[in-house]
C-alpha cells in the first residue's frame, strides 16, 4: 500500500464485535439512543455527526469484514436485521452505511490481497467509507461521465458526483469512474485528498440527514494500488449487488416497523373513534384493529423473506457459482419488493388511522412517508418484477449489477 494512503490512515480503534448476538445488541442499544433526536434531526436538517462517531465506535461498521482478515463476517440476515434496527430508529441513520457494506463486499471480489488487508483493517478501527457513484446527465442511471486517467505511477480523476450518500460523514471517499477502455473502477481516497470538493446540497424531501451531498473531482490524484477493477465483479457470478439491495430493503423494513410503532401509539393515545363505529376508543374499532393486523402480518412475512434471502447470499458468498448467485438474486429482490411497497403502505396507513390532527407538522409523523417514498426510488421495483418474471417463464439469467 502506498505510503501516501498509509500516511492517510486513522490512529483510532473501535470496539470488536465478536458474535452476531453481540451485532445484534449493539444495534438495539444504538438504536434506542439514536431515536430520542431522530425526528428533531430529520426536522431541522441536523446532521447526525455524533451518532455516525457512536456508530464508527460501535464496531458495527466491520460485521462483514471476513473472518480471514479479523472480523467475523456475519450472515447477510443479521447485516439486514441489523440495518432494520438502526432504520427504525432513524432510516438516515440506517442508510448512510450502506454503500460502506457495499463497497466492502465488492473490495471482498475485486481487491488485491494488499488492499483487502489495509482497507478491512480501516473498517475494523471504524473508518468509514462513502460513495462518490450516482450522477446526473447521462444516458441512463448506470453510465458514467466520470474519467479515471493514467498519471505517472498512479492515476488522476475527474468527474462529478450525485447523491453521494453518506460522504459527508466518510473518512475514505470511493470513487467510481471508467478507465480508457470504458471499465468501471472503484479507487479509494482519504476524503481530505486534493482536488475532492463535498458540497452538503442533498435538499430532497426525505432522507434528510443522509449526508448525501454533491462530490466534485478536479484532477483527483490516487496511487494505483488504491484502485479496484470494479467491472471484474459483474463479469462472473457475485454476491456485489445482493448484497448491496438487501441492507437497502432493510432500510425499508425499519421505516416500515416504525411508521406501525408510530401508528399504534398515536391509535391507542390521541385518535378519536369514528362517528359510525359504535366505540368509544379508536383502539376498539374493529375495522382499526384489522388494518393493524394486516400490517403487522405483512412486516412478519417481509421479515421471513428478508432471512431467508440473506440465507441465499451467504450460500453464494460461500459456494458462489452461477446457480447459487441467481438465486441470491432473485431472494433478494423478492425482498426488496415486499419491503419497498410495505414501507410506502405502512406510511400511509398511519395518516389513514390516526385521521387529519396527525398531519399537524409539529408532530412531523410525515417523516415516515418522506423517507419511505424517497428511499424506495433507489431501485425501481417494477424491474426486480420483470426480473423474477422473466428468469421463471424464460429462463433468463437475471443481469449482473450493483442493483441486484
Amino acid at each position: 500500500m502506498s505510503s501516501v494512503t498509509r500516511l492517510a490512515a486513522r490512529q483510532e480503534t473501535a470496539h470488536r464485535i465478536v458474535s452476531e448476538d453481540e451485532a445484534l445488541a449493539v444495534a438495539r442499544r444504538l438504536a434506542d439512543e439514536f431515536s430520542v433526536g431522530a425526528s428533531r434531526r430529520d426536522y431541522e436538517r441536523a446532521l447526525p455527526h455524533e451518532e455516525l462517531d457512536k456508530l464508527s465506535a460501535s464496531g458495527l461498521l466491520a460485521i462483514t469484514v471476513p473472518a480471514e482478515y479479523g472480523g467475523i463476517d456475519v450472515s447477510n440476515a443479521v447485516l439486514a436485521e441489523v440495518t432494520a434496527i438502526l432504520s427504525e430508529a432513524d432510516s438516515s441513520i440506517g442508510q448512510i452505511p450502506q454503500n460502506h457494506f457495499y463497497i466492502l463486499e465488492a473490495l471482498r471480489h475485486d481487491g488485491s490481497e494488499e488492499q483487502k488487508r489495509f482497507y478491512f483493517g480501516r473498517a475494523l478501527a471504524g473508518d468509514r467509507f462513502g460513495n462518490a457513484l450516482s450522477e446526473v446527465g447521462t444516458r441512463t442511471v448506470g453510465d458514467y461521465n466520470t474519467r479515471i486517467t493514467p498519471d505517472g505511477a498512479g492515476f488522476r480523476i475527474n468527474g462529478r458526483k450525485f447523491y453521494s450518500t453518506g460522504v459527508l460523514f466518510a473518512h475514505w471517499v470511493a470513487i467510481f469512474a471508467l478507465d480508457g477502455q470504458d471499465r468501471l473502477t472503484m479507487s479509494f481516497a482519504p476524503r481530505e485528498t486534493e482536488g475532492i470538493e463535498i458540497v452538503d446540497d442533498w435538499d430532497g424531501f426525505g432522507q434528510r440527514t443522509t449526508g448525501s451531498g454533491t462530490t466534485i473531482l478536479r484532477d483527483v490524484y490516487v496511487p494505483a494500488d488504491a484502485v479496484v477493477q470494479h467491472q471484474k465483479g459483474f463479469e462472473r457470478p457475485g454476491t456485489i449487488g445482493s448484497v448491496g439491495q438487501i441492507i437497502h430493503a432493510g432500510v425499508d423494513l425499519g421505516i416500515a416497523r416504525a411508521a406501525l410503532k408510530e401508528t399504534i401509539g398515536y391509535v391507542r393515545d390521541k385518535a378519536r373513534p369514528w362517528t359510525d363505529s359504535g366505540v368509544d376508543r379508536a383502539a376498539d374499532d374493529p375495522l382499526t384493529i384489522a388494518r393493524i393486523g394486516e400490517l403487522a402480518i405483512r412486516i412478519e412475512a417481509a421479515e421471513a423473506v428478508l432471512e431467508r434471502a440473506g440465507r441465499k447470499v451467504d450460500q453464494a458468498q460461500v459456494n458462489l457459482n452461477e446457480e447459487n448467485a441467481v438465486a441470491a438474486t432473485l431472494a433478494v429482490a423478492a425482498a426488496k419488493v415486499l419491503t419497498t411497497e410495505l414501507a410506502i403502505d405502512a406510511a400511509n396507513v398511519l395518516f389513514e388511522l390516526a385521521g387529519t390532527s396527525a398531519t399537524k407538522r409539529g408532530l412531523n409523523l410525515e417523516r415516515h412517508w418522506r423517507n419511505a417514498r424517497t428511499h424506495t426510488l433507489h431501485d425501481p421495483v417494477r424491474w426486480k418484477y420483470h426480473v423474477v418474471g422473466n428468469y421463471h417463464l424464460n429462463g433468463v439469467i437475471p443481469p449482473k449489477n450493483g442493483a441486484l
